[in-house]
């Protein structure tokens, strides 16, 4: 069973990597945001397992920078982000996630482009249709979907945290248009296989979503 409650699609993944895995996607979706503290017993009383595998989760999340222990507070907290922070993670993302386009326009067959294009156009039918969560989620997805495809497993290590520490502030989408049509201009190149084109699509991305973030999000 796992942590969720639901049939573990991975009996194999340990366990400590599924506390992991469901407190990350609480950080994302907005369940759990900046402040917010952690409490090791009442977690693993939720889950329904023991406090080592969610100690040692917190621990990995730590490494990855969605958690700090802050021992004058004498607690555990989901990571805030100040401007400087920000502008760090937009550095480094620009530079890994230009790439990863690239390569997924030089590598991905047929059948990933159209996954990545399914997701595309679910994030439009949900903005269209006023739905910001199903938005959200699609989009998340899509850039899941982009970095898999670039078949590089160290760049996608890489991006993984960077995206979580950013989640929650994608969630606070202010220019669901723009993002769309990025997205879906940038899954064209990739399906027509133009690595210089997805790699300049996705730049304009990142450089589009940083000064929404920088300009109009409070920190």
């Amino acid at each position: 069973m796992s942590v969720t409650g639901e049939p573990a699609a991975e009996p194999r993944v340990p366990l400590r990597d599924q506390v992991r895995r469901e407190l990350q996607a609480r950080i994302a979706d907005g369940r759990l945001r900046p402040g917010d503290r952690l409490f090791e017993q009442d977690l693993a009383a939720e889950l329904g397992i023991s406090r080592v595998p969610v100690r040692e989760a917190i621990r990995m999340l730590q490494s990855e920078g969605l958690i700090e222990v802050m021992p004058r507070r004498r607690g555990v907290f989901v990571r805030g982000l100040d401007r400087a922070q920000a502008e760090e993670l937009f550095e480094v993302r620009e530079a890994l996630e230009v790439y990863a386009a690239r390569l997924a326009a030089q590598r991905a067959d047929p059948e990933q482009v159209r996954l990545l294009a399914d997701l595309a156009a679910r994030a439009r039918t949900a903005h269209e249709a006023g739905d910001t969560e199903g938005m959200s989620s699609a989009n998340a997805a899509f850039h899941d979907r982009l970095v898999g495809l670039a078949g590089n497993g160290l760049l996608a290590s890489m991006l993984e945290p960077l995206h979580g520490r950013l989640a929650w502030l994608f969630r606070m989408n202010l220019e669901p248009d723009r993002v769309c049509g990025e997205h879906e201009e940038l899954q064209t190149a990739i399906a027509e296989g133009d690595a210089d084109r997805a790699a300049e699509v996705a730049q304009r991305h990142v450089l589009s979503s940083r000064r929404m973030v920088l300009d109009r999000m409070l920190f």
